[in-house]
Order: C-alpha cells, then sequence, then structure tokens
C-alpha cells in the first residue's frame, strides 16, 4: 500500500502512524478505565453498574468539557513547533496546567453541590438517583488530578512524546483493576463496596498518573530548553489563540457528551434494565472511539505544526491521512464487534434479561463506529488549521437538534426502547461526519499555497 503512495505521502503516514499507537493506546485506556469498574460492578450487581453509570454521566460532561478547554495545550505547542519556536512551548504548558488546576476544582465543586440534587430530579426508577450521589462525588474529588494529567499528555503528544502517556495510563490502569478487584466485593475491611468502592479505586488511579507525568516532564533532558522553568514572557497572541482553540473544542465536547449523557436518562425513564444495557452499549462504543481519538490528536498535530510552517500541501496531507486510516480502523472494529456481540456482553453480564437488551444494541452501534469516528478527526483537524467555530456549530446541529430528539421519538412514543437511542446515534454521526468533512475540504483548498 505503501508503495503506491508518493515519497512525502509516505512519510507523512510514518509518522502519524508513529505517533497515533502509542496516542490511541492512551486514549483506550482512559476508556478502560472505566471499562474495568464496570465490568467488576456489573459482576457484583446489575444494579450497582446502573449507579455507576448514573454517576459516571454527569461527571463524564465536566471530564470532556475539560479536556476540550485544555486542547489548545497541544495545538499551540504543535504549532509554535511548526513555526520554530520551540523554546516558547514551555510556555504553553505552564499556561495548561494553571487552566487545568482551575478547571478541575471548579468541575469538582459544581458535581458535588449540583449533582446529587439534579440526579434526584431527573425522575429516575427506583430510588436510582439517591443512590448514585455518593458515587458520583467519589469522582468529582479525583477532577483536578485528572485533568492536570489531561494537561501533561496533551503536551508531551505534541512534542512526538506520546509514550510516557501511554505507559503512565496503563500503569495506573493496572492499580486501578487491583483497586477494584480489593473493594468492590465489600471484603476490603473497609466501609465500601460496589459502584462507590469503584469510584474510589478510579480516583487513586488518577492520582498515581498524575504524579507520573509530572515528574517525568521536569525530568526531560530538554525541559529547560523547552522553557518549562522559566516565567514566560507575556504573548497575548498566542494565549489568545490557546484560550480560542480550548473554547472552541471544549463547546464541542460540551455539547456532543451532554447529548449522550442525556440519553442515559432517556435509558432511565424506560426501566433500570435499560440504564445498565445502554450502560454497557456506550462504554464499549466510548472505547472504540478512543481509537479515532487518539488518531485524531495525532492528525491535530501534523495539521498544527504544517499550519504553523505555512505548508498548505502538508496539511492537506495530514488531514487526508488522518481521516482515511481513521475510516479503515473504525470498519475494521466494527466488523468484529458485531459477530463478537453476545461474547462481549457476556463479559460485563450474565444476566439474561440484560443480555437480551444489550445484544441487539450493540450489533446495531457498529452502525455509527466508522461516521463517529471520521467526524472527531475532521473536527481535530479543522481545529488546528485555526478554523475552530465551525465544527462546534456542526456539533450543536448534529448532537443536539438531530440526536436528542430523534433517540427520544425513536425510544419512548415509537416504542423502540434502547434500540431506538442508538439509531438516533447513527443519524447524528452521519450528519456529523459530512458536514465536518466537507468543511475541512474547504478550509484546506482556501489556504494559500
Amino acid at each position: 500500500m505503501t508503495a503506491a503512495l508518493r515519497p512525502e505521502m509516505r512519510a507523512d503516514l510514518r509518522e502519524l502512524l508513529t505517533l497515533a499507537w502509542p496516542v490511541v493506546l492512551a486514549r483506550v485506556g482512559i476508556m478502560t478505565m472505566g471499562l474495568t469498574d464496570a465490568i467488576v460492578v456489573g459482576q457484583y450487581a446489575a444494579r450497582e453498574l446502573a449507579l455507576h453509570s448514573l454517576a459516571w454521566a454527569p461527571s463524564s460532561v465536566f471530564v470532556t468539557t475539560a479536556v476540550g478547554l485544555l486542547m489548545g495545550t497541544q495545538v499551540m505547542t504543535a504549532r509554535l513547533i511548526g513555526q520554530g519556536r520551540r523554546e516558547e512551548a514551555g510556555a504553553v504548558f505552564r499556561r495548561g496546567l494553571v487552566y487545568s488546576v482551575q478547571l478541575g476544582l471548579i468541575s469538582a465543586l459544581a458535581l458535588i453541590l449540583a449533582g446529587p440534587w439534579a440526579l434526584v430530579r431527573v425522575g429516575l426508577e427506583d430510588g436510582l438517583g439517591q443512590d448514585a450521589a455518593a458515587p458520583l462525588m467519589v469522582l468529582a474529588l479525583s477532577l483536578p488530578f485528572y485533568l492536570i494529567s489531561v494537561a501533561a499528555q496533551l503536551f508531551l503528544e505534541a512534542l512526538s512524546r506520546p509514550r510516557p502517556g501511554m505507559w503512565a495510563m496503563w500503569i495506573a490502569n493496572g492499580l486501578n483493576l487491583l483497586m477494584n478487584l480489593w473493594l468492590v466485593p465489600g471484603t476490603s475491611g473497609l466501609p465500601v463496596d460496589g459502584a462507590v468502592a469503584a469510584c474510589w479505586a478510579t480516583f487513586a488511579a488518577r492520582l498515581a498518573l498524575v504524579v507520573f507525568l509530572l515528574v517525568y516532564i521536569v525530568r526531560m533532558p530538554d525541559a529547560r530548553a523547552l522553557g518549562i522553568f522559566r516565567k514566560p514572557r507575556r504573548d497575548r497572541v498566542v494565549e489568545r489563540e490557546q484560550y480560542k482553540v480550548g473554547v472552541g473544542a471544549g463547546a464541542s465536547y460540551f455539547i456532543e457528551v451532554s447529548a449522550f449523557a442525556a440519553m442515559s436518562i432517556v435509558a432511565g425513564w424506560l426501566g433500570g434494565l435499560e440504564v445498565a444495557a445502554w450502560a454497557i452499549v456506550l462504554n464499549l462504543s466510548a472505547i472504540v472511539f478512543m481509537n479515532p481519538m487518539g488518531l485524531s490528536a495525532a492528525t491535530g498535530v501534523l495539521v498544527s505544526r504544517a499550519y504553523g510552517a505555512n505548508d498548505r500541501a502538508g496539511l492537506i496531507r495530514a488531514g487526508v491521512l488522518g481521516l482515511s486510516v481513521t475510516g479503515l480502523l473504525a470498519l475494521v472494529i466494527a466488523l468484529v464487534v458485531w459477530p463478537g456481540a453476545e461474547v462481549i456482553i457476556g463479559v460485563y453480564t450474565h444476566d439474561p434479561a440484560l443480555v437480551a437488551i444489550a445484544v441487539p444494541a450493540l450489533i446495531l452501534a457498529t452502525l455509527f463506529f466508522v461516521a463517529d469516528g471520521i467526524q472527531v478527526v475532521a473536527a481535530q483537524a479543522l481545529r488546528s488549521a485555526a478554523d475552530v467555530w465551525w465544527p462546534t456549530a456542526m456539533h450543536v446541529f448534529s448532537y443536539g437538534v438531530v440526536m436528542m430528539p430523534l433517540s427520544w421519538l425513536f425510544a419512548l412514543p415509537m416504542g423502540m426502547g434502547v434500540d431506538g437511542i442508538v439509531w438516533g446515534v447513527i443519524v447524528a454521526s452521519l450528519v456529523s461526519a459530512a458536514l465536518l468533512t466537507g468543511r475541512f475540504v474547504r478550509v484546506a483548498r482556501r489556504m494559500p499555497a
């Protein structure tokens, strides 16, 4: 395949894949932590799995939005490197750390104060809202640590050093698994079990993750040359761009993840088993999504560098390669998950009623894997090319205007249940992929050669 490509295309493909695979594994590691929690808790009790899902839903809104707000750290670090201003990268990282601490504290406080109140008042069945409050508050306490680790990972990825973040993430996953096995069954001697225990395991893993990454960064041989220890001079242009990229990405992420969290509420209106089934499908889909998410980060780094160097041809190559590789990978994953759906669901639960709902929903979910992957890569390529607000507008339309009402309509009035929620996601993903890919083609063509 690579022999048929032009030399510059082969070089960009090698760089994309070299950067992408550790980033993909790191992103998969993020969701594997949630998967580990879900599997261990699901084996303990189906109701505890529903509580864990309901706690993750509002937490994920804050986490994902904050990750988007920090995305300027990666984009501007890579752009400065493309401009030959490597010594200013440390200033971007320092600002990213300040943002991450601020966002983490604000998010934690908001979840602790408003989360339990909101869960009780959304009309869930069987007291699910009240019982989900405790695990939600534990997750909230871990947010400041996690967001600092995100800023560190984005910085390392922009430097083309994604492997330390990957190793740190998987070491944290190992710790999370051990803590889950110890705490969730309620035999540890500590007064926790079930969903709350799983959230404390996540807290410990996130704390370990941030310590590892910060120690690695300050010990890098070129840390001083990058300006990490030097108080940066004010560069309002770079500051504004870092802030603008973050706000645009954060708004997009907020719309998308809020829409998916709202689907958990729709599932809650259907019943406890439906919440658990949607939690499993959503968790698996999110793990799959981490593959294109990682490729979007790698694509964004290459596009940012090309944009910083005023290299139109390089920008187009990076975008086309990122979209093509992502589409192919997502298709392969869909073709594996489809026939293996029953086996995969069996890892989560052996409850026959839950399996009967979750298996067909997961099979149906494979229909949006490719479109969902393409849209996230196209959106990141656009932000990296300084087209910040169009991706946000397109996400508002696709997930706010299209997905949310369609999923509700299919699931409840039309009586399709969890399958109806998935059909809404399929339609929204196709719309988003078409709009964002078309926008990237237009932006790339308009860039001066």
